[in-house]
């Protein structure tokens, strides 16, 4: 077996509830089969043609030599760093297979201007650059591309020979970067950004940077018998049913990783159900953990725990994982079972998981923001060099950035979430991410934490499509840093402002409560924000 589930408590009666009519209605053969109809008619011309990831393994084998060779080729040149410049499903793939497997791969999925001044300071004379995208027009890895495009002309080095492009057949950037001269991976059109782990989008990055891709399509291809029967030991059907069939449901899924060799894949599964699933006000939200995050102790009723170990079967009669999920397996495995059991969720929530209907609003408020550049709101007060502005003037009655928090965690639903976006150079403020933590267990609530403006193309779709539940708050730095995007008439620091003012903006209208807290000196404001969150 390359992939083990258990679960006890609700999960279990999920499971024994919910298995024997998907193995009845032929759920997973149909899946494998490509059968579109399975999401309702509403969602069928769309599931025609985004079920290409049911042939990822096979159709991607071809790829292999093809990214071999090109990583010896520049091998030989001398060229050992690779930067992937991509978003969302683009990224997250790439980076847990490098990561697991230890292969040095350094992910760009930011408009920081400080980050991106990092990755073109990393060594341009050994670089190559990896730019990723299916539509070939996403603002954050066009910007990329260009700053990049402009360094390697600066250094005398031309860039058709160190930008590799993956992109669909057809899509503006395969035109114009075929015009340029640069190499070219066509990926399969019929395969959503989020499930494309298995495809060049997955696969080109990681083999450029060392990875052995062959021995993944190894393990995804050794899962593909279990994910494809119609039986009870079906473990996509056993993992849909989980993660969304309790009763009552638990609409909230706490990832956590405990000693599995695998490294980040919680990350890569936040994007898959939460972008797939948060839509028509339903949805589940993915929580990543930590062995120590307060929920773990507070349990929330609504929050599914999911645990990733190396052995499931050797961990599950264990008291301590009580009412939990256990799952193991090869990391290609997890990606065959994740992908089908999310598809299968899709089909017992009656939602349509292959579309993202709320993630271009926040792109459109962003553009519309560049376009007009207005000047910045003024902030509702400012304590110790935090500016805070709030999207309702009641929350920033207390004058204080804890009375603030204490408003906004006052408008939490009983069944509501803490969504935290930092807006920062997580390169310099990778502290950051630690008041996740604190602003749980201060809130009571499950909590998220994103970078900006990564979860746009992530939780961003459950942010506005899914339930009405969450509280929003936005981390923004002001610094001096900045770097012109070449034959464009904004900035990368003007880039990623409109991005996080335009989020805001969306959320605002779609009445989601939203504090947004500026730091401006970075040096000494997050001291505040960690000592207001632990109040």
């Amino acid at each position: 077996m390359t992939f083990a589930i258990h679960a006890s408590g609700a999960a279990r009666a999920a499971i024994d509830e919910t298995v024997p009519a998907l193995v009845r209605d032929l759920i997973a053969s149909r899946i494998t089969g490509g059968d579109a109809s399975l999401w309702g008619p509403d969602a069928e011309a769309e599931a025609s043609i985004r079920l290409g990831w049911v042939e990822a393994v096979s159709v991607s084998r071809p790829l292999v030599a093809e990214v071999v060779a090109l990583h010896k080729e520049l091998k030989a040149q001398g060229v050992t760093r690779v930067v992937l410049a991509g978003m969302g499903g683009s990224s997250l793939a790439p980076e847990v297979i490098a990561q697991t497997a230890g292969a040095e791969l350094t992910i760009l999925d930011s408009t920081a201007p400080g980050q991106v001044l990092a990755a073109l300071d990393g060594g341009l004379e050994n670089t190559v650059l990896v730019v990723s995208s299916k539509s070939g027009s996403t603002v954050e890895t066009d910007s990329q591309r260009r700053a990049f495009e402009a360094a390697f002309r600066d250094l005398g080095i031309d860039p058709a020979g160190r930008i590799v492009v993956v992109t669909d057949p057809g899509s503006p950037l395969d035109v114009s970067a075929r015009e340029a001269g640069y190499r070219v991976f066509n990926a399969d059109p019929n395969v959503g950004g989020r499930y494309s782990a298995l495809t060049a989008f997955g696969l080109v990055p990681s083999g450029l940077a060392g990875v052995d891709i062959a021995e993944l399509l190894d393990e995804a291809e050794a899962s593909l018998l279990q994910v494809a029967v119609d039986s009870a030991e079906n473990p996509a059907l056993r993992l849909a049913a989980a993660i969304s069939s309790t009763v009552p449901r638990r609409d909230k899924l706490g990832l956590i990783t405990d000693g599995t060799h695998i490294n980040g894949l919680p990350d890569w599964i936040e994007q898959l159900i939460a972008e797939s699933t948060g839509k028509a006000g339903t949805g589940i939200l993915p929580v990543v953990l930590l062995p120590v995050s307060p929920e773990l102790d507070a349990k929330p009723a609504d929050l599914q725990i999911v645990r990733i170990v190396d052995d499931a079967n050797e961990f599950h009669l264990s008291e301590r994982h009580a009412g939990e999920v256990l799952v193991s397996g090869t990391l290609g495995a997890q990606f065959i079972v994740w992908e089908h059991a999310t598809a299968i969720a899709g089909h017992l929530l009656g939602i349509n998981p292959f579309d993202q209907p709320d993630v271009e609003s926040a792109k459109v408020a962003a553009r519309g923001l560049l376009d007009a550049r207005p000047e910045p709101t003024a902030p509702a007060f400012v304590e110790n060099g935090v500016e805070v502005r709030v999207s309702d003037a009641s929350l920033a009655a207390s004058g204080t950035v804890e009375g603030v928090l204490d408003a906004l965690w006052a408008q939490l639903p009983e069944d509501g979430y803490v969504a935290i976006q930092a807006y920062v150079n997580s390169l310099e403020m990778p502290q950051l991410q630690g008041i996740r933590e604190l602003v749980a267990a201060d809130s009571g609530r499950p909590t998220t934490f994103g970078w900006g403006p990564r979860f746009l193309h992530s939780t961003g779709q459950y942010h506005k499509g899914g339930p009405a539940q969450g509280v929003f708050l936005q981390i923004l730095e002001r610094t001096d840093v900045d770097l012109e995007i070449p034959d464009r008439p904004f900035t990368f620091g003007q880039l990623i402002e409109a991005q996080a003012a335009g989020d805001a903006a969306v959320l605002a209208e779609h009445g989601r409560p939203v504090v947004s807290l500026t730091i401006t000196d970075s040096s000494a404001d997050v001291l505040t924000l960690f000592e207001a969150a632990q109040k």
